[in-house]
C-alpha cells in the first residue's frame, strides 16, 4: 500500500508546476484524474521533443495520471466538474485569478457541493494584490523573486538556470501544502483555499541571502560558483579542462592542503572568516594547484581525506553514475506507439509503505468513459456529451 491511496485529486492544471506537483502525489498513490481540453489536451502534449504521439515533455510530468476531456466553457462541462468535485478530496488549478470563478468552479461554489474538498489556486502572483492580474512565466519568477540576481558570473550579468526552477520548485510548494491541508482536515474534518503565488515561492527561496540582508543589509554579488560565506566553496578546472566542485569546512581545510601540498601555506588561512576575507588570494592558490591535476586524480586525493568533492558531471554522466542506478533513480515506462521510454523516479524510499512506481503518462482522454461511467452516466448519455463537444 501507498501513502496517499484512497485520495482522490482532480487535476484541472496544466504545463509544469501543479502538473508536476499531482505527478509526485500520483506515484506516492493518490488517483489523480486530469482534465484536458477535448481535441489538444495540456499544451505541453505539443511541445518539443515530439514522440510518436505526444511530447517528452508532457510525459516529464504527467505520468500515472488518468485523462479526461472536458470542455469547460460548455454547460455540461462544467456540471461534470461539479460532480466530480463532490467526489474529491483535491482540486488543483491554475488559471488565471477569477477564470474559474466566473465558470461557477469557483472554491466558494466547490466547497458549498464538497465542505472537505482542499482547493489548491495556484497562480503567477496569487489572488490578491498588486500584481494579481499579472502575466508571467518561470523566468520571469525568478527575475522578479531575486533568484536571476544571485546567479551568474562575477562581474557579469544574471544567468538563467538550466532548469525552470521557478516551475519546479512551485511544483514542490504545491505538493506540500496539499500534504498540510489533507494532514489538517483530518483533524478538522473540513477543506480549504490554498491561495499560492509562483512569485512568493519563489521569494521564500531567497533564505540565506535574504538572511544576510536582513543580518548586514548586503545585496549578495554574483559569484559564479562560489559561496559568499565560505572559502573554499567553488568549481574547479583540472588540467584535462572537466570540472570538481568542492566545498570545505574549517575542519576540512587541513586535510584540503594535505592532499594538495600546501601544508605550510594553508597554516596562514586556519579560519573560515580569515579565507572569507582574503578570499581572492585563496582561490588564486588553490585554482593554480588544482590546474595541475586531472579532475579524477583531485577527487581521488580529496575522497580519500574526506573533503567534500564532487565531479560537475553533465546529464548523461549523471544518468549513467553507478551510484544512481544503484538507488534506481532511472526507470522506464511503455507508451502506446512510443515503446519503452525512460524515466525519472520518485525519490522517495519508504520502510512501512510500498515505494512509489514509475507509471506510464495517460493518453488524450483515455478515461473519459471509465470516470463518466463511475458518476452513472450511461454510454447514451456519453454519447451525447461528446456529440455537443462537452467531452
Amino acid at each position: 500500500m501507498k501513502p496517499l491511496e484512497g485520495i482522490t485529486i482532480l487535476d484541472l492544471s496544466r504545463v509544469l508546476a501543479c502538473p508536476f506537483a499531482s505527478m509526485i502525489l500520483a506515484e506516492l498513490g493518490a488517483r489523480v484524474i486530469k482534465v484536458e481540453q477535448p481535441g489538444s489536451g495540456d499544451e505541453t502534449r505539443s511541445f518539443e521533443p515530439q514522440l510518436a504521439r505526444d511530447s517528452a515533455y508532457y510525459f516529464a510530468c504527467n505520468r500515472s495520471k488518468e485523462s479526461i476531456t472536458v470542455n469547460l466553457r460548455a454547460d455540461d462541462g462544467r456540471k461534470l466538474i461539479r460532480e466530480l468535485a463532490q467526489k474529491a478530496d483535491v482540486l488543483v488549478e491554475n488559471f488565471p485569478a477569477g477564470t474559474l470563478g466566473r465558470q461557477g468552479l469557483d472554491f466558494a461554489t466547490l466547497s458549498g457541493l464538497n465542505p472537505r474538498l482542499v482547493y489548491v489556486s495556484c497562480t503567477g502572483f496569487g489572488q490578491t494584490g498588486p500584481y494579481k492580474n499579472k502575466k508571467g512565466y518561470d523566468t520571469v519568477f525568478q527575475a522578479m523573486g531575486g533568484i536571476l540576481s544571485l546567479t551568474g558570473e562575477r562581474g557579469g550579468g544574471p544567468v538563467k538556470p538550466g532548469l525552470p526552477v521557478a516551475d519546479l520548485t512551485s511544483g514542490l510548494w504545491v505538493a506540500i501544502s496539499i500534504l498540510a491541508a489533507l494532514a489538517g482536515r483530518s483533524r478538522t474534518g473540513k477543506g480549504c483555499q490554498i491561495d499560492f503565488s509562483m512569485l512568493d515561492g519563489q521569494v521564500a527561496l531567497l533564505t540565506l541571502a535574504a538572511a544576510r540582508y536582513f543580518a548586514l543589509g548586503e545585496v549578495p554579488p554574483r559569484l559564479g560558483t562560489e559561496h559568499p560565506g565560505r572559502v573554499p566553496s567553488a568549481t574547479f578546472r583540472g588540467k584535462d579542462g572537466k570540472f570538481a566542485h568542492i566545498t570545505a569546512s574549517d575542519q576540512h581545510w587541513v586535510p584540503l592542503c594535505q592532499a594538495l601540498g600546501l601544508e605550510d601555506w594553508g597554516a596562514a588561512f586556519p579560519e573560515n572568516a580569515i579565507r572569507v576575507e582574503r578570499r581572492d588570494e585563496v582561490m588564486a592558490k588553490l585554482t593554480e594547484r588544482i590546474s595541475a591535476l586531472t579532475r579524477a586524480e583531485l577527487i581521488t586525493k580529496l575522497d580519500a581525506v574526506d573533503v567534500p568533492v564532487g565531479p560537475v558531471n553533465d546529464v548523461a554522466e549523471i544518468l549513467a553514475d553507478e551510484h544512481v542506478r544503484a538507488r534506481r533513480l532511472v526507470g522506464s515506462f511503455d507508451y502506446p506507439g512510443v515503446g519503452e521510454f525512460k524515466a525519472l523516479a520518485i525519490p522517495y524510499k519508504f520502510l512501512g509503505w510500498d515505494n512509489p512506481e514509475i507509471g506510464r503518462p495517460p493518453l488524450l482522454g483515455e478515461h473519459t468513459d471509465a470516470v463518466l461511467r463511475e458518476l452513472g452516466y450511461s454510454a447514451q448519455r456519453i454519447a451525447e456529451l461528446r456529440e455537443r463537444r462537452a467531452i
